[in-house]
């Protein structure tokens, strides 16, 4: 076990994706639970607030930098209980995601080939309910083992207890109150399913008629660098955080109200009667268009989603951007776009 260190003014920036911001007050790197508990009650002392950070890959952070004591998620491990017909893996927080679910896909175990090339940390998905490709994480996650930060005791969360929703869970909900230690998911060794999304669909249908866990991999990761959605030093557009904004859900006489004014309105229903908009399509329609540039940020050149940063630029620059670009669409088609990254060291109002 690596020895309890604190280090001050540390650059953020370097460790996101879009990089961005400026420094954290305090900071520390936890490669075990016992550093995570003893980071909080460093914060507790002193009246500070906590960040947790993962990856780096979903978050922009201020130019103020942040404020108190980021713990900067590093444990490693990875255990794993095999049935014979499913494989139940328990990860630390710190564990590649990608990795993972390339190593799944390796022993030809099913259940996260559509979630491949995605970004980032373990610990992350679940709160964030990380999904694409008609697939999320709730779909295969057991269990979740978090730290209280109120009795600094570990507790177990079932799968129904995670009140998953899209993009969302009793996590993200109440940030101040758990920080993910470890994440389990039950795989299959059954033959994956059929995929639920179309552009998936068709590009499978191109490949294989009976596509195996490795053809849904390879054929994710072709469709997600065809958008600049992957890690790529050489890609122009890679210092993003992805998806910027959510895709909207409205009610069905919201939706309705859309698409009888804007013919070919992409709407997805969902289970609870609502329906499921196209953010891009949104955007895109309000006249923001691929490629567009505001100084030293902008939209991406493959996906109108994703806004990227191209050098020397400042968080509030990407900011007042994606600020711009939700006027747009609210003035378009009355829907309020929310920003799916989160916002460190930023006031509340700041989006």
């Amino acid at each position: 076990m690596s020895a309890f260190c604190i280090t001050e003014n540390v650059a953020l920036a370097p460790r996101t994706t879009l990089e961005l911001g400026g420094n954290a007050e305090h900071f520390v790197e936890a490669t075990d639970d016992a550093h995570v508990v003893e980071a909080i009650r460093f914060a507790e002392a002193k009246r500070l607030p906590i960040t947790v950070l993962g990856g780096g890959s979903n978050v922009l952070v201020s130019d103020r930098g942040v404020r108190g004591v980021v713990v900067a998620m590093r444990s490693r491990g990875v255990s794993k209980k095999d049935d014979g017909h499913n494989v139940c893996f328990e990860l630390t927080a710190g564990e590649s995601w990608d990795d993972f679910v390339a190593n799944a896909v390796g022993e030809g175990l099913s259940g996260v080939e559509t979630l491949s090339g995605i970004p980032g940390l373990v610990g992350a998905t679940p709160i964030q309910n990380v999904g694409a490709y008609g697939s999320e994480i709730a779909d295969t996650l057991e269990r979740v083992t978090a730290l209280d930060r109120l009795t600094k005791s570990t507790v177990t969360f079932s799968r129904a207890e995670c009140e998953f929703r899209y993009r969302d869970s009793m996590f993200k909900r109440t940030p101040d109150r758990y920080v993910v230690l470890r994440v389990t998911f039950r795989l299959s060794r059954t033959k994956p399913g059929a995929p639920r999304y179309a552009e998936l669909q068709r590009a499978l249908a191109a490949r294989s008629a009976t596509p195996s866990v490795a053809d849904i991999r390879e054929t994710v990761l072709t469709l997600r660098r065809s958008k600049s959605m992957v890690i790529d030093a050489n890609d122009p557009n890679r210092r993003s955080a992805g998806s910027f904004f959510l895709n909207p859900i409205v009610s069905k006489q919201e939706a309705a109200r859309i698409a009888s004014t804007h013919d070919g309105l992409p709407q997805f229903e969902q289970e609870d009667g609502r329906v499921k908009l196209a953010a891009a399509w949104l955007i895109e329609k309000s006249g923001i268009t691929k490629g567009m540039r505001r100084g030293h940020v902008g939209v991406s050149t493959n996906h109108a989603l994703a806004l990227v940063h191209h050098g020397g630029g400042r968080a509030e620059e990407l900011l007042l951007f994606a600020r711009e670009i939700r006027a747009a669409v609210q003035s378009r088609f009355g829907v309020t776009l929310v920003p799916e990254p989160v916002l460190l060291g930023f006031d509340s109002s700041a989006l």
